[in-house]
């Protein structure tokens, strides 16, 4: 384990998305702030983080049997056991796997419990999706850019407003990626929960946290010349590749894999 990052201080004063979404999981290392902003929204917003946890570990695992060894998981948030490289490297340990945050607490639990497999290695980068450049010339430190790599871009582009150009920027990383690799995307929504929409929002803008909940149409655009991967764009509940089938829930999330070929 590596940092590319400067030890900043964690803002404790301050909500911050990762910290709300550890707490909405049952963790432990958020602050009364984030614990505030989770308590404000709906109750159904625990279930839709862990559905949305449980695809990424589904997504991770189908990624590792096709023989993907390579994962760049941006906005990885507060590792809860079990993180993308245990799902990984259960199936090849020597798989490389490097994440990427920019809350400061992530540092220091990423430091301490995103330990590889010994034969293979993971790495941390703190850093922020708004500069995805950055990321690229640090991930390549580590990551075989000339071969496929999945990038993971898990319940993070939401946190972008529109004029920040999450479509551009999931473009230039995905730019950079070798023929054969992958895009793993899950979005928040209310499309299922329309009734829920406005309490979110609420909370999120209480804490000073953007939001921007999107529909389908505007989550297709993520996906532009790639791909999808049966079962294609759908919600979180939806995408499996081998039985059984999770419940068929409604849920606050779309999700898809997408191949770059």
């Amino acid at each position: 384990m590596t940092s590319a990052a400067q030890r900043d201080p964690i803002d404790t004063g301050k909500p911050h998305p990762a910290r709300v979404y550890d707490w909405l999981l049952g963790g432990k290392d958020n602050y009364a702030v984030d614990q505030e902003v989770g308590e404000k929204l709906p109750a159904e917003a625990r279930a839709n983080a862990a559905r949305n946890r449980a695809f990424m570990h589904r997504a991770a695992a189908w990624l590792a049997q096709q023989g993907v060894d390579q994962f760049l998981d941006v906005g990885t948030g507060i590792p809860t056991a079990p993180n993308l490289h245990q799902i990984v490297q259960r199936i090849t340990p020597a798989a490389r796997i490097v994440y990427a945050d920019n809350d400061p607490i992530v540092l220091r639990h990423a430091e301490a419990l995103l330990v590889s497999d010994p034969a293979g290695a993971t790495d941390y980068l703190h850093a922020d999706v708004r500069e995805p450049e950055s990321i690229l010339e640090q991930a390549r430190k580590a990551l075989d850019f000339d071969r496929p790599i999945a990038l993971s871009l898990i319940a993070l582009m939401h946190f972008l407003r529109d004029e920040e150009d999450p479509y551009g920027i999931t473009r230039t990383l995905v730019g950079a990626l070798a023929p054969g690799s992958f895009l793993v995307l899950s979005h928040g929504t209310a499309d299922q929960h329309p009734e829920l929409r406005e309490e979110t929002e609420k909370a999120y803008r209480k804490g000073a946290i953007s939001l921007r909940m999107r529909t389908r149409a505007e989550v297709e655009p993520f996906f532009e010349g790639l791909e999808l991967v049966a079962p294609g764009l759908v919600p979180a509940a939806e995408w499996y590749q081998e039985p059984p089938a999770p419940a068929q829930e409604r849920s606050g999330f779309y999700v898809g894999v997408a191949r770059l070929c």
